[in-house]
């Protein structure tokens, strides 16, 4: 069967002519990246036939409206042809056997009928053909077992992988990378892959880039190993539960760039209710990006901009870095914490009465409240130490706003397992110390200021979130050899609702 469907992404068509070469290699190049809202089963625990899959996957590919562009790389999100919620039966009408393109050079749209069942890696592959770009996208993959990669690795119960799997097509159509996505969240229908796989693939236009999915981006495997390295350009499909203050889809997105100075080309799925939204183009001097706000239609959002393209040397080293440009390209967002996060619950510290410690995401941050408009902070757990100086402007309209700086170093265990030393400073939910650490989206109180962490990795990823997911690029970033992290900023476009140097200790994650 075949699926008659033309691509659709947001308000454009990224494409050039159909059959025309390449472009040579050059200093920069035009990326886009679609977040999309897609057509999700209504009963995403029943198993649907091959020709039904097919058709949810056609609505999908044709839902938004389109025009022409000049992309050269196009990024689908993560769960965007199937949707998700999805279990190991019910997802076998979507699933393909998608070959490996180490071991075997195959064009799906030139040659449909070397493997069979695979209609949507079909329709795909014609699209980058059609179009004359790179296409990423994610789809579900069935692979026999044994694996001839890993022939002595278990096999699941049912006697099959599932694997959760980007996959990328050259302009001419040609299946040049898949990757099987490592770090599962709540994934029923898929396997983990038996060994971790570190997979790139080259462009004429731009080099190398690496290959990430969503939940991989917080671990050490395969993204730390890719930019060690050397590489510096990543594609990043994600259906991400935003969860504040920490951890929204664009701020996270963001940090990643700046901490491990690459490029990140990120998709993310549009859903409401699921809390998903923000999508973005980020290097480490630039961010363009999209966070629906509250209230938007809910509809499909294109993003393309002109990337430099990085020097491979540059990756993972020590860098300083002076402000750059952020362009946003709608109006941001107001989300909630993720569903699957649980309750918690707020302690104290009576040996020291200037201290609080609400939770923040679970974890016990120690807090020291802001009780000036200005003034320098200190506050200290465990190994790690943070130092605040600032100076807050007036609020608008005489509102009061509560700020903290805090501090944790630990292992978060909620909804995953990652050991971290963070330095962040908040907007509190209230005028309580109780409510530091709670969600917040809002915020009037602009701040001038200098948060610096020392920490036990070279591993940390700054991010400035502003008043309704306003990303702000820092005027000054530097981090030295000896774990020292300094980021400062001044002249703030709204008001502050997170600063923070999120340090990943991956080495202590399964300690």
């Amino acid at each position: 069967m075949c699926l008659s469907v033309a691509l659709y992404v947001g308000f454009y068509v990224l494409t050039s002519a159909a059959g025309q070469t390449e472009s040579a290699p050059g200093s920069s190049y035009v990326a886009a990246v679609y977040e999309h809202h897609f057509v999700l089963n209504p009963e995403p625990r029943v198993p649907l036939s091959r020709p039904e899959a097919l058709r949810n996957v056609e609505k999908n590919l044709q839902s938004e409206k389109a025009a022409r562009q000049g992309a050269q790389i196009l990024v689908f999100p993560e769960d965007g042809l199937q949707g998700f919620n999805l279990n190991r039966s019910s997802i076998s009408g979507y699933l393909e056997t998608i070959p490996d393109p180490q071991q075997e050079n195959w064009n799906p749209c030139t040659e449909p009928g070397r493997h069979n069942n695979t209609e949507i890696l079909q329709r795909l592959s014609c699209m980058a053909r059609r179009y004359s770009l790179y296409l990423v996208a994610n789809m579900a993959d069935l692979q026999p077992c044994p694996l001839t990669t890993s022939p002595s690795s278990p096999c699941p119960s049912d006697g099959q992988w599932q694997f959760n799997t980007n996959v990328v097509f050259r302009s001419d159509g040609q299946l040049v990378a898949r990757y099987h996505k490592l770090n599962l969240y709540f994934e029923e229908a898929f396997d983990s892959p038996p060994q971790p796989e570190i997979i790139t693939f080259e462009t004429p236009f731009a080099g190398t880039f690496g290959l990430l999915t969503c939940f991989d981006i917080l671990f050490q495997e395969p993204t730390v190993t890719l930019v060690e390295r050397g590489v510096r350009q990543f594609i990043f499909p994600t259906a991400w539960t935003n969860q504040l203050p920490l951890l929204d889809s664009i701020q996270f997105q963001q940090a990643f760039s700046l901490g491990a100075n690459v490029t990140l080309l990120a998709s993310n799925i549009r859903n409401d209710r699921l809390i998903m939204t923000g999508s973005g183009i980020y290097t480490p001097f630039s961010a363009t990006y999209h966070h629906a706000q509250r209230g938007d239609a809910e509809e499909g959002r294109l993003l393309v901009a002109r990337v430099p393209v990085l020097d491979p040397l540059g990756a993972g080293h020590s860098v300083t870095q002076e402000e750059g440009a952020v362009r946003k390209e709608s109006t941001s967002s107001a989300d909630t914490v993720s569903g699957y996060q649980e309750s918690c619950f707020d302690s104290s510290h009576p040996e020291n009465p200037s201290a609080v410690s609400p939770f923040m995401l679970c974890d016990p941050f120690t807090f020291v409240l802001l009780n000036k408009t200005e003034g320098k902070l200190d506050v200290c757990y465990g190994d790690v130490c943070c130092h605040l100086q600032y100076r807050q402007s007036q609020q608008q309209g005489g509102t009061k706003e509560l700020y903290a700086l805090g501090a944790f170093a630990g292992t978060h265990t909620v909804n995953g397992r990652w050991a971290l030393q963070v330095c962040a400073l908040v907007r509190c939910a209230g005028l309580e110390s109780s409510s530091c650490g709670q969600q917040v989206e809002e915020a009037e109180t602009k701040m001038d200021f200098l948060l610096e962490g020392e920490f036990g990795t070279r591993h940390v990823y700054p991010s400035i979130l502003a008043s309704r997911y306003v990303l702000e690029q820092p005027g000054h970033l530097e981090k030295t050899a000896d774990g020292r992290v300094t980021m400062k900023h001044s002249n703030m476009t709204g008001g502050l609702v997170t600063a923070c140097l999120y340090g990943r200790m991956y080495h202590l994650d399964n300690k």
